[in-house]
């Protein structure tokens, strides 16, 4: 679906480039054409898109796309008019010297009435290229409809290297993850949606006490879908989303860190609305004032904290679609610092799966996968009770490779080379899911969901 999509989208930015350029070069019969078509397929793109704020960018890009239309057409228009004018009678008589009153000047040559043409046709063809230019000026970008109105953030005063290399490993403008491609945690989706993307929805609502919360901290086992569900915030809201780890704020030059950490908050705020993930968060945040914490350290985590205050509509009159807000997960919330605790005003706890969520996550994890008729996916879900979203895909990955092991055994390197993609597209089995289950444990223990527990009753804020 996504190569389509990317196929799709290629094939409407080459439609529109042929469009303008035969225009350009005066095939304009090929420019309506290639127009006509373009607007169509534009057309058919929106429709199928699920995001408002995307589907009014290409609803702009297509009224754009009819403006420069219509302008072919006009020029057009004015050729087939000079076409139709009575031709001149050359045979006629003509005066050499012309009236001082221009009422009674006789019609023009052959010659002036193609001078006549050609300067008009001039004049078109360059009112045409103006149009043409202004519109990729105002845009800021090339030819290309899915770039139409994306600002680039100026980094005076930064190091370029830094502010390049935020752009191109945090910035993503579409993550597209919905919430129908994560199984189960039905309860954290609505805190989600509470949380994130109905302020984004119905900004003049959330003003005043009501305002959106500043940063919402995602706690659970690994391998409960935490990321996933960042992703699905940041696509549901049509916001750009910033990935950050660890790593992504670390430098070995004194100083640098900070910077970076700034860095990371204003082109949040230039970008915004914004969606900032903070993955891991425990390793940028953990407790001050312990006897192994590096000056460094304690320095990003300063600014790190003063850069969260400043954010996210903390002022009553702070419109909720310029808002930054900063998601973080953690599989370690104990030690985190409790004024980062604090910053992040809703804490959620993401569980394991269900014995709903696992069917479905069997579901999704084995929809490209023939399975056999003895294959029962309620029994399964109830043997990996305890198990997590990442253990659950390790299982079906393993029983879904099981049939292909039973194929290649015994043969000979030129021998399974020598084997077609229909030889090795066998059923998974029911055995399959015993043998797989017997080496794949759940990797998550009963005392580390206490631990869990027993910190949300104490911190928790759902």
């Amino acid at each position: 679906m996504q190569l389509f999509l990317s196929m799709n989208l290629a094939e409407i930015c080459d439609n529109a480039k042929k469009g303008r350029e035969y225009a350009l070069l005066g095939n304009y019969d090929s420019s309506i054409v290639y127009y006509q078509g373009v607007i169509q397929q534009i057309h058919k793109h929106c429709q199928s898109l699920r995001d408002p704020a995307l589907k009014v960018k290409w609803q702009q890009v297509r009224q754009e796309l009819t403006e420069e239309y219509e302008q072919v057409k006009g020029i057009m228009g004015t050729i087939e008019s000079f076409k139709s004018e009575k031709p001149v009678d050359i045979l006629a008589p003509q005066s050499d010297v012309r009236s001082e009153d221009p009422a009674v000047w006789p019609p023009p040559t052959p010659a002036e009435h193609r001078c006549l043409l050609e300067i008009s046709l001039s004049l078109k063809i360059a009112v045409f290229i103006l149009f043409v230019f202004s519109q990729q000026v105002k845009k800021g970008v090339g030819d290309t409809p899915g770039d139409a109105e994306q600002k680039k953030f100026d980094g005076i005063g930064y190091d370029s290297d830094l502010v390049e290399s935020l752009e191109r490993d945090i910035v993503s403008r579409n993550p597209n993850v919905h919430w129908d491609d994560i199984a189960d945690l039905e309860d954290a989706k609505k805190l989600l949606r509470e949380a994130v993307v109905l302020p984004m929805w119905m900004p003049d609502f959330f003003k005043g006490i009501r305002r959106p919360w500043k940063g919402v901290l995602m706690v659970g086992p690994p391998g409960t879908g935490k990321t996933m569900l960042a992703k699905a915030v940041a696509t549901e809201c049509g916001t750009t989303f910033f990935n950050v780890s660890s790593s992504t704020l670390t430098s070995k030059y004194r100083g640098e860190s900070e910077k970076l950490v700034r860095l990371l908050f204003e082109m949040a705020r230039f970008y915004a609305p914004t969606t900032i993930f903070i993955d891991e968060i425990d390793s940028i945040c953990g407790r001050r004032g312990t006897s192994d914490e590096h000056e460094a350290s304690r320095r990003v985590k300063s600014e790190l904290l003063v850069q969260m205050d400043g954010v996210g509509g903390a002022l009553e009159n702070d419109d909720p679609s310029k808002m930054v807000m900063v998601l973080a997960a953690t599989n370690f919330p104990w030690d985190i610092d409790e004024a980062l605790r604090r910053r992040l005003e809703k804490r959620i706890y993401i569980p394991l799966p269900t014995a709903v969520g696992r069917v479905e996550l069997l579901k999704i994890n084995l929809r490209e996968v023939e399975l056999a008729s003895d294959v029962d996916l309620d029994l399964i879900a109830e043997k990996i009770d305890g198990y997590s979203g990442a253990d659950i895909t390790n299982v079906c990955r393993d029983a879904s490779m099981m049939a292909m092991r039973r194929r290649i055994q015994g043969l000979s390197p030129e021998e399974i080379r020598a084997l077609s993609k229909d030889e090795l597209q066998m059923p998974v089995t029911m055995e399959d899911f015993t043998l797989t289950l017997k080496k794949i444990s759940k990797s998550v223990s009963a005392a580390d969901l206490e631990k869990y527990e027993a910190w949300m009753a104490e911190f928790g804020s759902v």
